[in-house]
């Protein structure tokens, strides 16, 4: 980004903080009425998304496939010899997390999950995040799920990390001493430069984005977020990542997954 750019988004955030104002106690609201980051964006944009012959994330979704049958580790499982087919045994899987693992009792989202399952059942090294291989079997199961609602559920087990994942999005952070509800609660359908803010929900990822020129985490872009308002980065798996991820997934309730979905 050049330096002129870098100041006029400067302004523009700035201007977004005054529009916000001070932000009283945490309440947990949901954007209405509720809308996909797609409706937000262009035609070309909506084109790619819903042609599976276009989207560019099917290249990946396609190696996750692939990954779906093939054995590795020491006892030479794959993830088709313990679930059978993913179009059955993955069904409405993406849209029930995060959950809490029952074995260690924390959060964990899918990539948490596919790692886990490969630690424990494949005995071979799990994949890296942002790796084509986890991205591509991320993709692969969310796709599952695709047209079905977003529903966690908000218990005793997960309440904390619920409550900490609101607190994150409330909380100004960063040089720039913004909030994710100031631009995506607060100010959502308005314009930032070129682009208009998008309710920020993550129910198309993992995601193809333009400006990447490939696939991507919503770990990934949070960090984006972090990096825009200045803030200190968190590495993708984190505590907080996890806690706000299952935020706004009970934020986004009701909306239908799109994964694998295109955006700018």
């Amino acid at each position: 980004m050049t330096l002129g750019r870098r100041l006029r988004a400067g302004l523009l955030f700035a201007s977004l903080a005054l529009a916000g104002g001070t932000l009283g106690a945490q309440q947990a609201v949901k954007p209405q009425p509720l809308k996909s980051g797609l409706d937000f964006t262009g035609p070309e944009v909506r084109d790619l998304q819903h042609d599976d012959f276009s989207n560019p994330g099917m290249l990946w979704l396609s190696r996750g496939e692939s990954l779906w049958q093939q054995a590795a580790g020491k006892e030479g499982k794959s993830c088709a010899s313990c679930h059978g087919d993913a179009k059955t045994s993955m069904k409405g899987v993406a849209a029930k997390y995060p959950q809490i693992d029952r074995g260690t009792a924390r959060l964990i989202n899918v990539e948490g999950r596919i790692q886990q399952c490969q630690a424990r059942r494949q005995q071979t090294e799990p994949f890296k995040y942002e790796s084509a291989e986890l991205l591509g079997l991320t993709a692969y199961i969310g796709q599952q799920s695709r047209g079905m609602p977003m529903n966690v559920t908000i218990d005793w087990q997960n309440r904390k990390n619920y409550e900490a994942g609101r607190a994150m999005y409330y909380r100004r952070i960063g040089q720039m001493n913004l909030s994710c509800a100031q631009c995506h609660q607060d100010n959502w359908g308005k314009k930032l430069g070129p682009e208009t803010i998008s309710q920020g929900h993550g129910v198309a990822y993992p995601i193809y984005r333009l400006e990447w020129q490939t696939m991507g985490s919503l770990h990934r872009r949070f960090r984006s977020c972090l990096s825009g308002v200045r803030a200190e980065l968190l590495p993708q798996g984190s505590t907080e990542f996890l806690d706000l991820e299952l935020y706004l997934a009970w934020r986004e309730g009701g909306l239908p997954v799109e994964t694998p979905g295109v955006r700018r």
